[in-house]
């Protein structure tokens, strides 16, 4: 089908998120928000995702619309037929070394193209930099997109220097429990008070030739010749962090939350097109419709995490132990090498109160009023969309930036609790109480309706940081004639 001369003008962004779902809907997000700003949207999935995503969306989810577009490369890995995360370390030691070939190839289909405008931008994510060798080849402007907190990123910022002062990796394993952990860090601008333990996991090595070190020092220093670095944030909530993050990198734009940022999009054709790699489960809001404000507490843990059998079980009796309603949501693959299977003990004592479901949509829930508290592994999107409906959060990390974004939430913001690693069914009891019912409970809630508000100003037009960030970033960086 030819396409109009008004559509082969559009400036032609490409957008390449890391093939995981914590990733990819965010990317998703600023996509939609980019063509409804006039843009023609290429959007790059792996192939294994891509064939997910037709799975759980069916194909109307995924169709091409003459200037929203989807394509895919391969991600390097074995062929797998599984419904799962892949291992995330392989996943980035593969795109690193095969992604850039293929992607290259994709550029010059699309250039070649008489249908699509030229590609003139490429935004990705933070950890798929091998675009921007690509990017310099064409000599288009090319953003990198850290999908995690301005905390975080910050974090990963400055793995140069914990290597250089010899924090990680450790010496050996008895750092893990000598108090090495418990170090107190005074000279990262912007987060004062952060311990070893909050920084993300991957310094948690013995290994001194590991990937994950590796990668990070790898990634973080090609973002200092990007573009524009862009984070899924507002000011108001990291205005220090951010501050910290412009020292280091070239120009920062927070344009979050781009959930809340998405909504100044009035397109019926984008409404259909959804980017969770699950199946939702509808059912879950109206279960959440028969229930009191403020009455439900809400546990999910993510897209990566996963945990033993014990860990779960431990989980599941303190849920029932507290004797409040909750809706949980449990992945198929949540427990490590095993059959994801509760005991029958519990259904029973739990069918009243309890709802169980393999995946939904979660910022319909956090929006809901019935749900009170969070039970959450303190993933970004996951703290991000908390916030943003004035819910408090017991958190659990699991991996990568999650101890930073915990820390940040219970130190910085007073807006949760932590839960030890090694889970036992009275602290989860205790701390679900104080969460619905408490003191704390009560002093935390009140400050994330707070957080609330201020997401809200942000992305609100026409003067909230968010909403001129990103109109700011298309005018300056996007479609700027100097590129």
């Amino acid at each position: 089908m030819a396409s109009s001369g008004a559509e082969l003008d559009k400036p032609h962004v490409i957008c390449v998120p890391h093939p995981s779902q914590g990733h990819i809907n965010p990317m998703f997000k600023l996509a939609k928000i980019l063509h409804h700003k006039g843009f023609h949207i290429t959007f790059v999935n792996t192939e294994y995702n891509h064939r997910r995503l037709l799975k759980s969306r069916g194909p109307d989810g995924l169709k091409n619309l003459p200037s929203f577009r989807f394509e895919t490369i391969p991600d390097g890995l074995p062929p797998c037929d599984a419904d799962a995360t892949q291992d995330i370390v392989a996943l980035c030691e593969s795109t690193t070394t095969t992604c850039l070939a293929p992607f290259k190839e994709l550029l010059a289909k699309l250039n070649d193209a008489s249908s699509v405008p030229r590609v003139s931008c490429i935004i990705s994510d933070g950890v798929m930099s091998f675009t921007l060798a690509a990017a310099q080849e064409l000599d288009i402007p090319q953003v990198f997109f850290w999908t995690f907190a301005a905390c975080g990123t910050l974090s990963y910022m400055h793995y140069c220097n914990l290597v250089e002062k010899g924090y990680t990796p450790l010496k050996d394993e008895s750092y893990l429990t000598n108090g090495h952990l418990e170090t107190t860090l005074d000279w990262i601008p912007g987060m004062k008070g952060i311990q070893l333990r909050d920084l993300p996991g991957f310094i948690r090595t013995t290994d001194q030739d590991d990937y994950m070190i590796k990668f990070v020092l790898q990634e973080t220093e090609r973002s200092k010749n990007a573009s524009a670095i862009i984070i899924n944030t507002f000011e108001p909530l990291e205005k220090e962090v951010i501050e910290s993050l412009q020292t280091l990198l070239p120009s920062v734009y927070a344009i979050g939350p781009l959930h809340l940022l998405v909504k100044h999009v009035d397109d019926k054709n984008l409404e259909d097109l959804g980017s969770n790699l699950w199946k939702e489960e509808p059912k879950c809001l109206e279960w959440l419709d028969s229930k009191k404000p403020n009455s439900v507490v809400y546990v999910n843990f993510g897209s990566i995490t996963v945990m033993t059998k014990n860990q779960l079980i431990e989980f599941a009796w303190g849920l029932a132990n507290s004797q409040l309603e909750f809706l949980w949501i449990i992945r198929p693959d949540i427990v490590l090498g095993e059959e994801t299977v509760l005991p029958p003990e519990f259904m029973e004592e739990t069918k009243e109160r309890g709802m169980l479901a393999s995946w939904c949509s979660q910022e319909q829930v956090l929006n809901h009023p019935a749900i009170g508290g969070f039970l959450t592994h303190s993933g970004w999107n996951s703290t991000l969309e908390s916030i943003s409906s004035g819910v408090p959060m017991i958190c659990w990390p699991f991996f990568a930036e999650q101890p930073t974004n915990c820390w940040f939430c219970c130190t910085k913001l007073g807006i949760g609790m932590e839960i030890d690693n090694n889970v036992k069914r009275d602290q989860v009891e205790i701390l679900v109480r104080e969460l619905m019912a408490g003191e704390k409970g009560q002093e935390m809630k009140k400050k994330a309706l707070e957080l609330k508000k201020l997401a809200e100003e942000a992305t609100q037009r026409p003067a909230g940081s968010s909403y001129v960030n990103i109109n700011t970033l298309i005018n300056e960086i996007l479609i700027s004639p100097k590129h």
